[in-house]
């Protein structure tokens, strides 16, 4: 079958929409051709800064004919609906339509048959149509047309446009079509600099190579290959070892068609700035790779590490920050940089990489007066200032803010094992150096500057490691603190933005989150998880300094664990049904100053829970307490009253009867023993001794009994089997 090959040439299109246009492409084309009946066998997008392109395989020479069935008006219907069911269904008359039979009255069907089309003009009517519509963030006009009604935007100057069809074993043909005068042929040009020619090409293997003898590398993934592969080599060859850098890498990649690596260096007296704000100066400036001395040991995890940090650092408004150069010369960046030129240079690159190295030092100028500057004023007496920057217009200062955090982990500092002095200090000092320049300059070092300039000023290591520590974890890949004054800090500044925001109704909606308070629910989650740490956290919001829902903070934390645990593979569910622990009212509704709220425990019964209900034990006594809470709905509702209270054992006339019982009783007290020693795993034993009862009960006992006291007794009996699995969990949470 025919393959559809496109291509959409313009000038240079920014790294960062390169692969979400991809993206867009290949699904609006995909998506076209399937609804009209094309249903093709694979596509794929490919972007350099010059060109989106798109292959699409194996699609029908043309559309199926289509058959359907339209129903028109009953017989003897006014004339005017006969006459609008005639010109719907595009027939002459009455005569050229069915009638079906029908036990409401006898109806019109009209036959309506439209054959298929070639797919070629099918594609000649969709491709211009997505070429208008394409979703681009950013948009311009350009030349004579632009001031027309309808001149067509992209977000560059388009140029041309190659579309042909067709199968393999024949030359495909042109698919005929023009956008805004510019015409669809199968016409491309090569590198802007080293190949500018146009090059004839046909179907998708002839263009690839015809573009790679015209300097162009069409697959980014190819070019981020090439030059992580090369910039590994060139490092190794000279000693070093690369700092792998994935967001630079990608960014890098979508610079260039034709990816050369080169070597740079700057002067070894900007190594006395710390290697994170080196890097940052580099990398945010001109786009270039450090490395590092090798470490003797190093097996190639701590690249992993680096890679992870950058991805992280660039997704969120509190970036984790970059990996540490100081310590061991395994750990130190050497005074080289890795660059990626766009052009096989005459010079072998030379003046590439001076012009590189001429706006690095410039850069590592700043960077060094900054960092040196900064070093003159302590980090308190930078303090005051924030009495006048407002955190948020009902939050208050950030001072203010600073304060509720340094009261709240002062209070959290005994439950942690912190020293609470420290943990006040490290509170006090934690935001200092966002009135940095450094942390001006570039905010992914934020914390991690304030943990150099503590550590210069004399405090202790405890205090600084938390200044850095107290944003973590950002991320799933980010590290979990374990410093005690480390995770006091860390869970006060999470816990005082959650508790403010709920109390002033912010909340996170949909997909808008814009304090990022999700990602600090899941970051009091990892570091109470991680750490093995006991935090009540009703408890915990009630030291917060302004008043809040609890409840309703409470089940955003249930879901955000919900998230947790099933990107791990539990079942979401089993949160809901030990969240919903605890006493209830006379409605069955959760009491919250009773509900389970110990999100280490949560885990623990939800893993423990999981491992119960995976055996036939824990699915059959599922199935069995589910069917007795069925049946106790049914008659309390029809009864308008709960069968509540102890069974009246005299009323017992069945072994069934007195055997669930004793089992009830045996349950509830051996479970509710080593729930109490916190030893899941034998409460869920204890509760699979109660299986063997409820099914012989179900088996041999009419809980409907015409006496109206044993029925009754019965039903109280049933309420007992559904209390006694509250011991472990709420059952009814579970579904099936």
């Amino acid at each position: 079958m025919p393959d559809l090959l496109l291509e959409l040439f313009s000038e240079e299109i920014p790294a960062r929409m390169q692969a979400k246009a991809a993206d867009d492409l290949r699904k609006m084309v995909t998506d076209k051709l399937v609804a009209e009946g094309l249903v093709y066998e694979g596509a794929k997008a490919f972007v350099t800064p010059r060109r989106l392109a798109l292959t699409v395989h194996g699609i029908p020479q043309r559309q199926p004919d289509l058959k359907q069935e339209r129903k028109g008006p009953k017989m003897g219907a006014p004339d005017a609906a006969v006459q609008g069911f005639l010109k719907a269904a595009g027939l002459k008359s009455l005569d050229e339509a069915k009638i079906q039979r029908d036990p409401k009255g006898d109806f019109y069907i009209a036959l309506i048959e439209k054959p298929g089309r070639p797919a070629i003009d099918v594609i000649a009517e969709i491709i211009p149509l997505i070429i208008r519509t394409f979703p681009w963030p950013k948009q311009m006009r350009w030349g004579e047309r632009s001031a027309r009604n309808g001149a067509l935007t992209w977000v560059r100057p388009l140029h041309s446009i190659i579309a042909t069809f067709g199968p393999e074993t024949e030359e495909p043909e042109i698919v005929k079509f023009d956008v805004a005068g510019i015409e669809a042929g199968q016409t491309t040009y090569g590198h802007r600099f080293m190949a500018p020619a146009a090059i004839e090409v046909r179907r998708f293997d002839d263009y690839v190579s015809k573009l790679e003898a015209a300097k162009v590398v069409l697959d980014p993934e190819r070019r981020k290959n090439i030059i992580l592969e090369d910039a590994k080599e060139l490092a190794f060859a000279q000693g070093f070892e690369l700092v792998e850098d994935q967001v630079l890498l990608d960014e890098v990649a979508g610079l260039v068609e034709w990816p050369v690596v080169l070597m740079g260096s700057f002067d070894a007296e900007f190594l006395s700035i710390p290697g994170e704000v080196i890097r940052a100066t580099i990398r945010n400036n001109q786009k270039c790779f450090v490395v590092r001395f090798p470490s003797p040991h190093d097996s190639g995890g701590e690249g992993s590490r680096v890679e992870g940090a950058s991805s992280s650092a660039a997704a969120s408004p509190h970036p984790r920050p970059l990996p540490a150069a100081g310590g061991g010369r395994g750990d130190q960046l050497a005074n080289k940089v890795i660059l990626t030129a766009n052009v096989e240079a005459t010079d072998g690159g030379k003046a590439i990489v001076a012009g590189n190295e001429r706006v690095i030092r410039a850069r590592l100028s700043d960077a060094k007066f900054f960092y040196e500057t900064d070093l003159k004023t302590k980090l308190e007496d930078r303090l005051p200032k924030f009495e006048q920057i407002v955190f948020h217009e009902k939050l208050g200062t950030q001072a203010e803010r600073i304060a509720r955090i340094g009261k709240l982990a002062a209070e959290l500092a005994p439950l942690v094992g912190a020293d609470v002095e420290k943990t006040k200090r490290a509170a006090q000092l934690a935001k200092a150096d966002l009135l940095t320049e450094v942390v001006g300059e570039f905010p992914e070092v934020q914390g991690l500057m304030g943990k150099y300039y503590a550590l210069a000023q004399g405090e202790d290591a405890s205090v600084a490691a938390a200044i850095e520590d107290h944003y973590k974890p950002q991320g799933p890949a980010d590290r979990v603190p374990t410093d005690p004054v480390s995770i006091a800090v860390a869970l006060a500044d999470k816990l005082d933005i959650l508790t403010g925001f709920w109390a002033i109704d912010e909340k996170p909606t949909g997909s808008k989150d814009p304090y990022a308070l999700r990602r600090a629910a899941l970051g009091v989650i990892r570091l109470v998880g991680d750490n093995g740490i006991r935090l009540p956290l009703l408890a915990a919001f009630a030291k917060a300094a302004k008043p809040h829902d609890g409840k309703d903070l409470l089940a955003f934390f249930a879901d955000r664990l919900k998230v947790q645990l099933r990107d791990q593979g539990a079942r979401h569910d089993l949160v809901d049904a030990v969240f919903a622990l605890g006493n209830r009212d006379a409605e069955g509704t959760p009491v919250l100053e009773n509900a389970q709220d110990d999100l280490l425990m949560v885990v623990r019964r939800v893993e423990a829970l999981g491992k119960f209900l995976d055996s036939d034990d824990g699915k059959n006594l599922l199935a069995g307490t589910k069917r007795a809470s069925n049946i106790l709905a049914i008659e309390e509702k029809k009864d308008k009253r709960k069968f509540d209270g102890a069974p009246d054992a005299s009323l017992y006339k069945l072994d069934e009867e007195k055997k669930l019982a004793s089992a009830i009783a045996q349950v509830k007290t051996d479970a509710s023993a080593a729930v109490a020693k916190e030893d899941f795993a034998s409460a869920m034993t204890a509760m699979a001794k109660l299986r063997p009862a409820v099914d012989a009960f179900f088996d041999k006992v009419k809980v409907n009994d015409d006496d109206a006291k044993v029925r009754e007794n019965r039903l109280k009996l049933l309420n007992e089997i559904r209390e006694a699995t509250r011991a472990v969990a709420d059952f009814s949470k579970i579904q099936d």
